[in-house]
């Protein structure tokens, strides 16, 4: 991938002097504008007035953690693409992170160019013009996916099961949503990263088996019958329980 590929404008938020103008200073390398904020409320304010294309966010924070500006974010119906920074002793805050709706993390310390690579994913798949809240597309709905007892609707990102809603993160409805489309199949890790996080290059990540843990806990609360299944030492597959079939 040429460096200049899909470039925006992103946001550098981290309260460490060091690591925020590093990060500044090789991302304009890469191809990218850049702004920073030193903190959480400073990076909502500049959301505000000047809303990047992208968002690098560190998780700890003093004054508003990552997690806390990502969820107010996403309840202002700002869907900008997130993508959290977070310590290797850091695990509680960071899967907190991704529950707030962030769509991707990175442990430190990390390559300059595996986040590059990164951002260029989150840019390539970030929402069109014209979605609104949760990335929704304005309009009429259209096709409803139905799969035993779910339902899932692309067009407005809402998904139910027996009837009931059920609230989902971005990334959480597009892993969803592909799996449901390939219901019985049993699909890679790889296969998933490349076609919900968009990572057409080598990656080491647990950011699959994270976001189903999240999706089965929610499909699954009540104590009903577990639909995603995992396939040891290949990859996951969405199967309906008997009864539902």
């Amino acid at each position: 991938m040429a460096v200049g590929d899909s470039t925006g404008t992103v946001l550098v938020v981290d309260d460490d002097n060091t690591i925020r103008r590093s990060l500044e200073r090789g991302l304009r390398l890469s191809g990218f504008t850049v702004r920073s904020a030193d903190g959480g409320r400073a990076a909502l304010e500049l959301v505000a007035t000047e809303p990047p294309d992208v968002l690098v966010l560190d998780v700890s924070m003093p004054d508003l953690t990552g997690t806390e500006v990502c969820r107010r974010l996403r309840d202002q119906g700002v869907d900008t693409p997130v993508l959290m920074l977070s310590a290797l002793d850091e695990l509680a805050d960071r899967v907190a992170g991704l529950q707030a709706g962030a769509d991707d993390y990175l442990i430190k310390p990390f390559a300059l160019e595996e986040l590059v690579l990164r951002l260029h994913a989150l840019l390539r798949r970030r929402p069109p013009a014209g979605a609104g809240a949760g990335g929704r597309l304005d309009g009429p709905g259209g096709e409803v996916l139905r799969v035993g007892p779910l339902e899932i609707e692309p067009a407005t990102r809402e998904v139910r099961r027996d009837g009931r809603p059920v609230r989902l993160t971005r990334r959480e409805f597009e892993l969803l949503e592909y799996l449901a489309r390939n219901a019985g199949l049993v699909l890679t890790r790889d296969q998933l990263l490349d076609r919900v996080w968009g990572y057409d290059f080598e990656v080491r990540t647990d950011a699959v088996d994270t976001f189903v843990s999240y999706l089965r806990r929610k499909l699954e609360e009540g104590g009903r019958p577990r639909v995603i299944h995992t396939v040891r030492g290949v990859g996951f597959v969405l199967r309906m329980p008997e009864a539902d079939r």
